[in-house]
């Protein structure tokens, strides 16, 4: 039974026409007409009633939930919390309020005595097999989503209470003072000596704090450590973070001189070899593992569960593996914050800390993290902000500490790094400051682009980028990249016409392009090459990669950007539209993930209340990855 309750029928909801489900009935009808469930959660949920032969509306309405958590990032949905998880997902405190929820008591035992619902952890426990949900502590999964989970939960713990015993103190006490000579307290020196004598480690930090360095020296020294250099793998998500990755690691070791070996980035996807007959299935799992000693991971936030899980199922045993992100930052758009959980969650009771670590890092160490439960969890956080410092760091540092007043306090402070621009609701004719700033940037990069100025070109694409919540709407980028098409046009003159890849147009790539090194969310703009002619250039580390307009495709012109597109861009200036404090988009991770892509200046355009209203909103994900079990 399981079977029909495929991928796309928890995500290709916008592909139903019909909002309402007109043969539904019942607590179905009242939950479809109110808005909580669309026709497809309604459809899924009745055939499974059919084919397991489940009538009770109160289950199915359960079911029905679940189905629509997934589609809102959740993997599971908690009975007890439903309506309250309902009003968070979206504008619904009204209607969530009045609909007629089930008593959480006799819903769970409804649900738990159902055919289509095994109940509790153990497999088979309370049902038998083939059931397409699971109930467990309160929490109702997908079954799928429930095996996931339990297998990241099962493979970290086993993973992280597996010592590696082949890494001498001295030895590795001799390549930590070479490698980071500087004085204590060193946050990144600390997550080296654990990684080094650990097989799983969380690498965390906001942007700017050091990250990519700490992999770079971590490279290093697991190369410089007795036994030969180990097989390492570089992976990210997206094609767009693989890239930055590989261009960041090898840009420290240049500067540097660090011997880094010659691992090649990769997305995930790529590493563990997916089959192209499937989006689920990949040629190295459980069976056949990855060859690598060590998988280094950047961007974890943007990993889901279900992708997590196969990169676990994947690794060797006796792999390092070390996850690399910022939780707070957005999440997958999948189902999941993984990253986010596994900071939050407690380690079994089996994990220890090797006892080396006091030993080798003491003066590393913060008040409180001596002893051996400390790093139970293998996660190290970076601190210290090398991207950006002033009022922007202090605006992150109050989003993250969920303090709204303070936020507004330094929106408002008249700090030459940050601008509010009160808007109720934002029109073209009262943003005088943001249309200077894009016409300013627009001129300097059509001028170099028109004069052969390749790098004068690529640097002028980031020197302002509009971010945006939406992709349609009154606040979204389809309005606003006209609008900025139009100031820009007004400012130099139209582009030739018909000519689809006029010099200066700033490229956006919406899809991975292996053959020419393009990925998802690239950034490059069309110039006038002295020696190539009319070309399309993109930034990379070890110079423009540069590509005829003849062979590109999924392109896009990029005046502004959603805020999830703009996730691991390093930009100077960043403007920021907010949309009404009543859209479901409106969160915290939105919020700090926008404002931390800004080196040197941040405007938000909106209503204090919508400022509020983000970093009060935390994106709430149902889990049970973070619960002891």
């Amino acid at each position: 039974m399981t079977r029909i309750l495929r991928q796309q029928d928890v995500h290709e909801v916008d592909s139903y026409d019909v909002r309402f489900a007109r043969s539904a009935t019942g607590l179905l009808r009242e939950f479809n007409q109110a808005g909580v469930l669309t026709a497809a959660d309604v459809h899924v949920v009745r055939r499974l009633g059919r084919l397991g032969e489940e009538d009770d509306e109160r289950v199915l309405l359960a079911a029905a939930l679940a189905v629509r958590a997934v589609r809102f990032g959740a993997v599971c949905i908690d009975l007890a919390e439903a309506p309250v998880t309902v009003a968070a997902d979206e504008d619904m405190r009204t209607a969530g309020a009045l609909l007629p929820w089930p008593d959480p008591r006799h819903w769970s035992a409804s649900v738990v005595g159902s055919p289509l619902v095994t109940s509790g952890p153990n497999p088979g426990g309370g049902g038998g097999p083939g059931r397409p949900l699971r109930l467990v502590d309160g929490l109702l999964y997908l079954e799928r989503y429930w095996r996931d989970e339990q297998l990241v939960r099962v493979e970290l713990d086993a993973r992280a209470s597996s010592a590696v015993s082949t890494v001498g103190a001295d030895d590795l006490r001799r390549v930590l003072a070479d490698l980071f000579p500087g004085p204590p307290p060193d946050r990144q020196r600390l997550a080296a000596a654990l990684t080094a004598l650990r097989r799983v480690t969380v690498l965390v930090g906001g942007p700017g704090t050091g990250k990519t360095t700490t992999v770079a020296r971590l490279l290093a020294l697991l190369r410089a450590l007795p036994g030969g250099p180990p097989r390492v793998a570089l992976a990210a998500p997206t094609g767009k973070a693989a890239a930055r990755l590989q261009e960041a690691v090898d840009e420290v070791a240049s500067v540097t001189g660090l011997d880094v070996g010659q691992a090649q980035a990769s997305t995930l996807h790529r590493l563990l070899g997916r089959r192209p007959e499937s989006q689920s299935r990949f040629r190295h799992d459980r069976h056949n593992r990855l060859p690598h000693d060590v998988v280094i991971v950047d961007e974890t936030s943007m990993v889901s569960l279900s992708l997590m899980a196969r990169l676990l199922e994947a690794v060797r045993p006796d792999a390092r593996l070390v996850l690399v992100g910022d939780p707070d930052q957005l999440a997958s758009v999948e189902a999941g914050a993984v990253l986010g959980d596994l900071v939050a969650r407690h380690a079994a009771e089996s994990v220890r800390v090797p006892a080396e670590l006091e030993d080798l890092v003491a003066d590393d160490l913060e008040p409180g993290e001596t002893g051996t439960d400390a790093f139970r969890n293998g996660v190290v956080r970076l601190t210290y902000v090398h991207r950006f410092g002033g009022a922007i760091a202090e605006l992150a540092a109050a989003v993250k500490a969920e303090d709204p007043d303070r936020v507004v306090e330094i929106l408002r402070s008249g700090s030459p790094d940050i601008e509010f621009v009160e808007l109720e609701a934002p029109s073209p004719g009262l943003l005088d400051a943001l249309r200077e700033d894009v016409v300013a940037a627009s001129t300097g990069l059509v001028t170099a682009a028109r004069n052969g100025d390749v790098a004068g070109a690529l640097s002028g694409l980031q020197r302002h980028r509009l971010l945006c919540a939406h992709r349609r709407g009154p606040y979204g980028v389809a309005r606003w990249s006209a609008e900025i098409e139009r100031w820009t046009s007004a400012a130099e003159g139209p582009p030739a016409a018909e000519d689809e890849w006029y010099v200066g147009r700033p490229l956006l790539a919406t899809a991975n392009d292996y053959e020419v090194q393009l990925f998802n969310g690239d950034t490059g703009v069309v110039v006038d090459h002295p020696d190539r002619g009319v070309t399309a250039a993109f930034a990379r580390a070890a110079g423009p990669l540069l590509i005829s307009p003849n062979r590109l495709s999924g392109i896009q012109t990029v005046h502004a950007m959603t805020v999830h597109r703009a996730q691991g861009s390093q930009l100077e200036r960043v403007s920021l539209l907010l949309p009404d404090p009543e859209s479901p988009l409106l969160t915290r991770e939105l919020f700090y993930t926008a404002i931390t892509r800004a080196q040197h200046h941040v405007r938000v355009i909106g209503s204090a209340d919508a400022v509020r209203t983000a970093v009060g909103r935390p994106i709430v994900r149902a889990s049970g990855l973070g619960r002891r079990r």
